[in-house]
């Protein structure tokens, strides 16, 4: 099943809301944080806890539509791998939240800010740009989403699933369709 890495090295924010995004784009899928200093994401289990007990059956494939989030729990991805392989050959799609701090040299897809000026690093395709309110021109072969609504972003931190036209939710699908 596919699964994507995906890392915000300059923005948490972008960092935290990304993988949401990612995941509704694709209809189910579940996002499984592998920072174990990520963000306090709502949801009783932990990919610590799955690690801990032992994933049951339920865990390892979608019971419903929609995105389900796996908070870290405070694991370091090395010591999940076998949960991981399980989730991923489980679930129809599969988000990887890599922290801030990951280097970006294993395939991950980086997810930055689109802003004026030469402050950031520069990514190969298929580096995600998300616009902000300067007009600024992307690098070329980019994924530039649109500026979101407060409401989208406001809808998935409290684990709700945006409009299913939403424009900057459709435009993370290009992500899905290139990989």
């Amino acid at each position: 099943m596919p699964a994507l890495a995906i890392w915000s090295p300059e923005d948490g924010v972008l960092g935290a809301v990304a993988p949401l995004g990612l995941a509704a784009a694709s209809g189910t899928a579940l996002v499984v944080d592998l920072d174990p200093h990520g963000p306090n994401y709502p949801g009783a289990g932990t990919l610590a806890a799955l690690v801990a007990d032992g994933p049951r059956r339920s865990d390892l494939r979608p019971v419903r539509k929609g995105v389900a989030v796996l908070a870290n729990g405070g694991i370091e991805p090395e010591d999940a791998e076998a949960v991981l392989d399980a989730i991923v050959a489980g679930w129809p799609a599969v988000v990887l939240r890599l922290p801030a701090s990951h280097d970006g040299h294993t395939g991950a897809i980086p997810v930055l800010p689109l802003v004026p000026g030469d402050l950031f690093r520069q990514y190969e395709p298929p580096a995600v740009y998300q616009r902000s309110g300067w007009r600024v021109e992307p690098p070329r072969g980019a994924i530039v989403l649109p500026r979101p609504r407060r409401a989208t972003i406001g809808m998935l931190l409290a684990g709700a699933a945006p409009p299913p036209r939403d424009r900057w939710v459709a435009a993370w699908r290009r992500l899905w369709e290139q990989s």
